[in-house]
């Protein structure tokens, strides 16, 4: 089994795509995860620059703006579609709305599958807040009734969700373990989906269980020969990331911290 392991543009925005495909090399990612524009010319710089530097692609949906059911699930189409263009080897998505009914949420889901049938990229649901699956035991149902649905295991969200380290809920994790195509590897708190610095030995807690987790989730694939694991490390910038209240600046160094994680992950899953 292969584990890749990908760079988040998130935070990254103020560099050109050819700058920050060469960071991205150097500091020894295999691909990038980000958006996809509908403009045509960053479109062909990002691509120019996926290429020039021989990194694979993880397109990013997160676009799910529309209270209105029908108007959202026109523009997830559209999104996905816009998105495969630029021949992603799978994309991280960001479906649904909390508020969503149940049958809604599911109507994503299946149109999430017809485009894989159609297109043969992957889309992996991402465990976010106020999405789809913002939660583990809403989670649970929605993958107990589809068990072909694969998902983004963020689960510093479940952990801020449900203010705990999920100790009390290991049938939804379970599943969702065994539902996972691809990890964020921020690490979550019972307060926050970001910890200040998961270097620091105050958040070893936090860290060792999505450590653990993660080591579950490369088991499972492992233990069913799925040739490939992806892990995007996603700690982000502001709001993500905590600023001093006077000065501004950040309290830790958000490149510093994701290129660590990949490095710790390399070592210890």
């Amino acid at each position: 089994m292969k584990i890749l392991f990908f760079c988040p543009r998130w935070g990254s925005e103020d560099l050109s795509w050819d700058e920050f495909c060469h960071k991205v090399k150097e500091a020894g990612y295999n691909g990038v995860e980000a958006g996809v524009s509908f403009d045509e010319k960053e479109k062909t710089e990002q691509r120019t620059a996926l290429e020039k530097y021989n990194l694979f692609f993880i397109g990013q949906y997160w676009h799910s703006f529309e209270k209105d059911f029908d108007q959202h699930l026109s523009s997830y189409i559209k999104h996905l579609h816009n998105i495969a263009s630029m021949q992603p080897i799978e994309i991280d998505s960001q479906t649904g709305k909390d508020y969503f009914s149940a049958a809604q949420n599911i109507q994503l889901f299946e149109t999430a599958k017809k485009f894989t049938d159609e297109t043969g990229i992957p889309v992996a649901h991402e465990t976010h807040r106020n999405k789809a699956l913002f939660a583990a035991p809403v989670a649970k149902h929605y993958l107990s009734q589809n068990p072909d649905l694969p998902i983004t295991a963020d689960f510093s969200h479940w952990c801020n969700v449900s203010e705990s380290y999920l100790q009390d809920q290991p049938e939804a994790m379970g599943i969702a373990i065994q539902h996972t195509l691809h990890i964020h590897a921020r690490v979550g708190h019972p307060q926050g989906a970001q910890v200040i610095d998961p270097r620091l030995p105050e958040w070893d807690v936090a860290l060792n269980y999505h450590l653990d987790w993660w080591r579950q989730i490369k088991e499972h694939h492992a233990q069913q020969q799925i040739p490939l694991l992806t892990v995007t490390p996603e700690f982000g910038p502001a709001p993500y990331m905590i600023h001093h209240p006077v000065t501004n600046e950040p309290l830790a160094d958000q490149w510093e911290i994701n290129c660590w994680m990949m490095e710790y992950l390399k070592r210890e899953l």
